[in-house]
């Protein structure tokens, strides 16, 4: 089980994750029938790019808010999905994936607020969190009512 090592591990890794999200929300946008879910999907798609820029300038500034022991102790399993998306998933499928995505980021984001010592940091980091944690939100309930659509 590989740990990150550095902060900067982290933000490499943070930094290809909110790609990875905004190239497949981006890819639902296109596939998506709803209008509705369309419109969701670029927005979170977005909103990942920020998530993207945020974690970037930090880390071309510096960064030095987590002391390197707890760093290590974060195994970079925990925060990946390894559901790959394929073309034969149900829209219901790619929700659950994409809820899982998002939870995993939350969680990822929250692990790195709560090592944090300085306030500015934990504040950014609770923020992203709380960003992820909207999106699963949504993707809940848009699974819930695909569920009970035929009810």
């Amino acid at each position: 089980m590989q740990s990150f090592n550095t902060i900067e591990d982290i933000l490499i890794f943070a930094i290809g994750a909110e790609q990875e999200a905004a190239d497949f929300y981006l890819r639902l946008s296109g596939q998506s029938e709803s209008t509705v879910m369309k419109q969701v999907f670029n927005q979170y798609a977005h909103e990942e790019l920020g998530h993207k820029t945020k974690l970037m300038k930090i880390r071309e500034k510096g960064f030095a808010g987590i002391p390197a022991e707890q760093i290590k102790d974060m195994k970079m399993s925990d925060y990946i999905v390894d559901v790959i998306p394929g073309p034969s998933m149900s829209y219901t499928d790619v929700l659950a994936l994409a809820m899982k995505k998002e939870k995993a980021a939350f969680r990822l984001y929250l692990d790195l607020a709560s090592k944090a010592q300085t306030e500015e940091t934990s504040a950014l980091f609770n923020s992203l969190a709380l960003e992820e944690a909207k999106h699963k939100l949504r993707f809940e309930l848009e699974y819930d009512r695909q569920i009970h659509k035929g009810e």
